[in-house]
């Protein structure tokens, strides 16, 4: 008889926990999951899922009026907020729904309510002051909303968990943040109708990306209507008859009627007692864990957004997979955590994978830049002047691709296929015998003939 109640128990039903979960279960252990919310986390909830639903959403926009350039008459179209989030809810409940079965059939047993660690092997349900009892403990309680920024009136604004569910569309909407969630929202509703104001502290969106990446995206967002206030700060938002009136870093006042602050993520580890069973966090709040995410007290383990190193849904999974291999598959597996595709779903939509140009140029002595920048065929005819993006880098003295970058039309679609090729150390030389497939954007990455620096 085994001296604990639980072989696993799980704290957050996001993508991580749910994937270790499922397989730790499979592996025959006994596996308990509590979540104080709804199961599928961050990313089918309000996140990645939802998201990527309005993002469709706003797109239709560009298609209206593409139309006519090829012959279709189309009256003018009508949007209906209501509409979308009500098809937007549906669908996360039925995805929702899913999660639970799958981890039931497993054989994990899904508890609703918020656990804490009381100590290496002991978790308690404050709730209904139940203790459980486990051989092992995983933390997946993911990431939350980063708390406001310090300005007079920030009760005014909201989060990116509140902004999918929104009473109406607004017609005026202001966004402080230069990430992934910030541009994305800007460009969801741009698309939709609203007047959208990016505010950002930064000299450019996207810190981190490459840089002409980050440009190319603040020069189509301002074609688009976007209005993007570099190296300013909220400084006030004040209740007036009709909206919000914020007021900025520079003195410059303009009105909104919703304010969302979206200024990045934290790990969620607040109030779950780690600090007081020992286990160590950052200075951020993450979980320290090691390559296999193991804290530093044996019997705990974290994955996914909680511990701050790749906080991307598809790393959290395998994330997962690795704990529930190696603690309960007798398969040591560890997660490489350096070469990762990525897309940010804005509209023009990025695709990265591997190293920026100063990145690189500050790896390799013969760096050479393949870049492509032209106006996709389908523009001929629609008049959109917007351009795409494509730009490989090479390591010149082994002919390897470090880096490849887009902006433009399905960037993320194809960057998941480069992240292949780049996976398996492919040289320009491979991409240069691949035969094109014409005509298409995509054939712009095996065309590319001569560096441009």
């Amino acid at each position: 008889m085994s001296q604990f109640d639980v072989d696993l128990f799980v704290i957050g039903a996001g993508s991580g926990g749910v994937r270790a979960a499922r397989v730790a279960a499979q592996y025959g252990a006994r596996v308990k999951v509590a979540e104080e919310f709804r199961v599928g986390g961050t990313c089918v909830i309000r996140g990645c899922v939802p998201k990527k639903l309005l993002v469709y959403a706003s797109r239709f926009a560009d298609e209206f009026e593409d139309a006519a350039g090829f012959g279709w008459e189309v009256p003018s179209p009508k949007f209906d907020w209501k509409t979308l989030i009500a098809r937007k809810d549906a669908e996360i409940a039925r995805l929702e729904g899913i999660y639970t079965t799958n981890l039931e059939r497993a054989g994990a047993e899904l508890v609703a309510a918020r656990a804490v660690v009381e100590g290496p092997h002991t978790v308690v349900l404050p709730a209904t002051g139940e203790r459980i009892t486990a051989r092992n403990i995983l933390i997946a309680t993911g990431g939350r909303p980063a708390d406001q920024p310090h300005f007079v009136g920030r009760e005014h604004a909201i989060s990116s968990n509140e902004v999918f569910h929104l009473e109406s569309l607004p017609e005026r909407i202001t966004i402080i943040g230069g990430g992934y969630i910030a541009l994305e929202f800007a460009g969801v509703f741009a698309g939709l109708g609203s007047t959208v104001t990016v505010v950002h502290r930064g000299p450019h969106l996207l810190r981190g990306f490459d840089e002409e990446v980050r440009t190319t995206l603040e020069a189509a967002y301002r074609e688009r209507g976007i209005e993007i206030l570099l190296e300013r700060t909220v400084e006030r938002a004040e209740k007036i008859q009709d909206g919000l009136r914020i007021t900025l870093s520079d003195g410059s006042t303009h009105d909104a009627d919703v304010l969302l602050s979206a200024a990045g993520r934290v790990p969620y580890t607040q109030g779950l007692g780690l600090a007081a069973s020992g286990v160590a966090l950052n200075d951020k709040g993450a979980v320290i864990v090691d390559e296999f995410s193991r804290t530093n007290v044996p019997s705990i383990f974290a994955v996914g957004d909680v511990t701050d190193r790749v906080n991307l849904t598809p790393m959290a999974i395998r994330e997962g997979q690795a704990f529930a291999d190696t603690v309960f598959g007798e398969r040591t597996t560890r997660v490489d955590h350096k070469l990762i595709p990525t897309a940010v779903f804005s509209t023009p939509e990025i695709g990265v994978v591997g190293l920026t140009e100063s990145d690189a140029r500050g790896q390799y002595a013969q760096l050479k830049v393949y870049k492509a920048t032209f106006r996709p065929l389908k523009a001929t005819l629609s008049g959109r002047q917007e351009k795409m993006l494509m730009k490989l880098l090479v390591d010149g003295a082994t002919d390897k691709i470090v880096g490849a970058h887009m902006v433009g039309d399905h960037a993320g679609e194809q960057v998941q296929l480069l992240g292949v090729a780049l996976s398996m150390g492919a040289t320009k030389a491979d991409f240069d015998r691949t035969l094109a497939v014409h005509p298409t954007a995509a054939e712009e990455w095996v065309t590319m003939r001569t560096p441009v620096a």
